[in-house]
């Protein structure tokens, strides 16, 4: 009888004891939550190799690091009850630095910067609640601006303007609740008119014309709520 009652218990403690070293192939996931595999038993314990952190009951719980296959740091950060939480890092294979910013509950939140593998500068912005918020620039790899614009609730709002790799105008418009409005235009790379024309709502409205990137007429015409309206003049 002794024999009996100590079968199932044994069994118990098997299934609540953590396991203490495990890598990411020995667990699967469902719905969100980690396994052990061929198991009904929610993880908890330490994961090695090129992913390292912990699970607490099946959820990654403190710092957690990456490496790529040369050994490289690739990656770093924590996460709480199973979501990103706090600081992140992330590198290029070369060891630069690739991203940083930080996480609240799983969302980005606060000031985020990129950056080339050569290590200018490649974009900032700013996070609220995971969508971006406020003023945003972007560069190209030899520091050169790319474009700069403003974000609201995720949404691009106000002045847009982008730049070619020589410096050179590309296009230059504004957003309004998400939208295309007002006057936009675009430059070819040597610095002529290509395109010229209005929206109203995110939707083609007016007058619209094109250049040829020698400055020579190309095409105008009209719209109306987005759509060609009228005569229109084509010169190829």
């Amino acid at each position: 009888m002794k024999k009996l009652l100590l079968l199932p218990l044994l069994f118990l403690s098997i299934i609540a004891t953590p396991c203490l070293s495990e890598t990411m192939s020995d667990l699967v996931k469902r719905d969100g939550i980690y396994y052990k595999k061929f198991t009904e038993t929610l993880f908890s314990g330490e994961i090695t190799g090129k992913v390292q952190g912990n699970y607490k009951r099946g959820k990654k719980e403190g710092e957690w690091v990456s490496y790529d296959d040369n050994g490289q740091l690739s990656g770093k950060g924590s996460f709480k009850n199973g979501k990103r939480d706090g600081a992140w890092v992330k590198y290029h294979d070369n060891g630069q630095l690739n991203n940083q910013g930080s996480y609240k509950n799983g969302e980005k939140g606060g000031d985020w910067v990129w950056y080339h593998d050569n290590g200018q500068l490649e974009e900032k912005g700013n996070w609220k609640n995971g969508v971006m918020e406020g003023a945003t620039v972007s560069y190209y790899d030899n520091g050169q601006l790319s474009s700069k614009g403003s974000w609201k609730n995720g949404e691009p709002e106000g002045e847009s303007v982008s730049y070619y790799d020589n410096g050179q105008l590309e296009e230059k418009g504004s957003y309004k609740n998400g939208k295309e409005e007002g006057d936009w235009v675009w430059y070819h790379d040597n610095g002529q008119l290509e395109v010229k024309g209005s929206y109203k709502n995110g939707r083609e409205e007016g007058d619209w014309v094109w250049y040829h990137d020698n400055g020579q007429l190309e095409e105008k015409g009209s719209y109306m709520n987005g759509e060609p309206e009228g005569e229109w003049l084509y010169n190829d």
